[in-house]
Parts: structure tokens; C-alpha cells; sequence
């Protein structure tokens, strides 16, 4: 039996995960969770085969629960089932220890072999995602050349600048400050301010 756990944070979506799941012979739907530290609770305590993860949660990204299960050792895989292909997801999912990478519109019988393969250490990943991993790692540099703009709010943000103060100093508006934030993101591959910070230090383009 492969032993998983379900984790979403929309109900209506986790029991359709679940039924979908439950309804194979081999497979044993051991628990669910609705966030990402909740995911890591259950991980530690239910000891499952496959984690399936949806990666945008408010009550804590899948993205760190990867890197936290990759952190303590679990031995659980993760196969990521999100509504997002961006770069910035993908890339970091997957950087953090992710095995596979789906779609939440692909087909049951997919996710399923999906599901199975995972359990076997086989890596996943939809079509598109695919491609988006394949382009940014035959393009590493080009994914990383930060405008002059992108780069005056990274520095700010690495000296712990808010987005408001950041506007002010630039005499630009808080929209306009996310916006190079997100380019900043997708770039670096990276899902937050902590990890573009960390990124660009160690990619040389902050000193």
C-alpha cells in the first residue's frame, strides 16, 4: 500500500483529492492537512509514502514544508498539485525537494500514475512545467539579470526596508514596488523576500 497525505487548504478541493485517491486498491489516504506547517506535523506523526502538496496556502507556504521536510529527514516524497506554473514556483519547489510538479486539471488517471511514480522516487512534472524548468536551466544567467529599478529595491529590501518605505525612497508607489518585487522573484526563482535576498548574495548581485 502507498501511504499519502493530502494537503490543501480548500476543503472542497482536499476531499476531491482524497476520494479520487481513495478509490485505488493500492493506495491508503493516511491523513490530510490545510497548511504548510500542518503538512509537517502530520508528516512527522503519520510517516506517509507520498506527500500531495498544494503550494499557496495562508497558513504557510508548501514551498517551505518542502524544505522543512527536506530539513528533518522525513522520508516522505512530495508531489506538488497546485493551480500555479510560474517560474517563481516551479523552479522553487522543485530547487527545495519537491519530486514532482502537477496540475491541478490533469486528468485522474494522471495524477494517479503521478501518485505512484512519486512513491517510487520518479520525478513528475506537467508538460508546461517541464518546459519552464527546461528553458530556465538552459537560461540561468539571462533569468537572473535584474533591471536597475529591480535591483534599488532588492538592496533596500535586504537592509529591511518595508514596501512603503521603499516607495518613498524611490518616489514611486507601493504597487510599483510589488511589481519589481515580483519580477525580482520569478528572476531569482525564489517565492519570497528572505530567499531573493539570500539568492542574490549568493549569486553576486548584491555585494
Amino acid at each position: 500500500m502507498i501511504r499519502i497525505l493530502v494537503v490543501d487548504d480548500h476543503p472542497i478541493v482536499r476531499d476531491g483529492v482524497v476520494g479520487i485517491l481513495s478509490a485505488v486498491a493500492d493506495f491508503e489516504v493516511v491523513g490530510q492537512a490545510d497548511s504548510g506547517p500542518a503538512a509537517v506535523t502530520a508528516s512527522a506523526a503519520l510517516d506517509p509514502d507520498v506527500v500531495v502538496m498544494d503550494l499557496r496556502m495562508p497558513g504557510g507556504s508548501g514551498v517551505d514544508a518542502v524544505r522543512e521536510l527536506q530539513r528533518r529527514g522525513l522520508r516522505a516524497a512530495v508531489l506538488v498539485l497546485t493551480t500555479y506554473d510560474t517560474d517563481s514556483d516551479t523552479v522553487a519547489a522543485i530547487e527545495a525537494g519537491a519530486t514532482g510538479y502537477l496540475l491541478k486539471d490533469s486528468p485522474t488517471a494522471v495524477l494517479v500514475d503521478a501518485v505512484r511514480a512519486t512513491a517510487q522516487g520518479e520525478t513528475v512534472l506537467s508538460p508546461t512545467v517541464a518546459t519552464r524548468l527546461a528553458t530556465h536551466v538552459r537560461r540561468p544567467v539571462r533569468s537572473a539579470q535584474l533591471s536597475a529599478r529591480e535591483r534599488e529595491v532588492l538592496v533596500l529590501v535586504a537592509r529591511g526596508r518595508a514596501n512603503r518605505a521603499i516607495a518613498q525612497e524611490l518616489f514611486v508607489s507601493e504597487a510599483t514596488v510589488k511589481t519589481h518585487l515580483g519580477h525580482v522573484y520569478e528572476k531569482l526563482g525564489v517565492t519570497d523576500r528572505a530567499a531573493a535576498v539570500a539568492t542574490a548574495y549568493e549569486r553576486g548581485i548584491l555585494g
